[in-house]
């Protein structure tokens, strides 16, 4: 395969993932993502901003935001976020120190 159609691919595999996240199932709440996988739809949005920064491309982690969900990220969270449990809470803080401050 030439590189240019394992980096169409790749985009198509990203798009549906995308897709799949915020239309398919928009009910799986982003700490639930990060608990079980240790990523969510905001470290994709981040991993966005950071490939377009690594370009030259200037986006601030709100640009990237609103491009990935699609709309601004308090319209995302008013419209799909609900309340976490203190369980859930803690456990996230363990996800998030393993997962997105050691990238830091």
């Amino acid at each position: 395969m030439d590189k240019q159609t394992e980096i169409e691919l790749q985009a198509a595999a990203f798009r549906r993932l995308r897709k799949h996240l915020m239309e398919d199932r928009p009910d799986v709440q982003n700490i639930d993502l990060m608990n079980l996988a240790g990523f969510c739809r905001n470290c994709l949005s981040r991993w966005y901003q950071e490939a377009a920064n690594e370009r030259g491309i200037e986006m601030s982690k709100d640009e990237a935001r609103e491009i990935f969900y699609g709309m601004p990220y308090e319209e995302w969270k008013a419209q799909h976020q609900t309340e976490a449990s203190p369980e859930k809470q803690a456990a996230f803080e363990v996800a998030f120190k393993e997962n997105v401050l050691k990238d830091g």
